[in-house]
């Protein structure tokens, strides 16, 4: 993976992260009085998983800037996180039913993602010289 790639995986996990953080006390101060509590707890589902998916993505950069090829799997975590915590804030405040059939696609997209992450990192192979003794 290139150092561009390692890039855009570092800045869209830190924006991803930045929204969950936005999301989530949104919903704190926001909604805790406007939604009924199953809602509120969806919405807070949304911007949990969407946290968890920006650290990974931030982790697929790091990764990248060591060497370790995980394109795929920080691309596959940026959109699972996105399309996961996208339905499930939706249906929150509610959207559509039918958005609830996306869902599974994002939460797909977050386990291949990580997946991805543990393969590069089981494989270990770092175009980083090690260091001199």
């Amino acid at each position: 993976m290139s150092q561009v790639a390692g890039s855009k995986s570092l800045t869209a996990g830190g924006l991803m992260a930045a929204l969950a953080v936005a999301g989530g006390a949104f919903g704190a101060h926001g909604l805790e009085e406007r939604l009924e509590p199953a809602a509120l707890e969806l919405w807070n589902t949304a911007f949990h998983y969407l946290m968890v998916s920006a650290l990974g993505t931030l982790a697929g950069g790091v990764m990248a800037r060591l060497g370790l090829a995980t394109a795929w799997g920080s691309a596959c975590l940026a959109g699972g996180g996105l399309i996961f915590a996208g339905t499930v804030a939706a249906l929150a405040l509610g959207g559509p039913r039918w958005l609830g059939a996306i869902t599974p696609i994002g939460g797909t997209g977050l386990i291949i993602g990580f997946l991805g992450l543990a393969w590069a990192g089981w494989r270990g192979r770092s175009r980083i010289s090690p260091p001199a003794s």
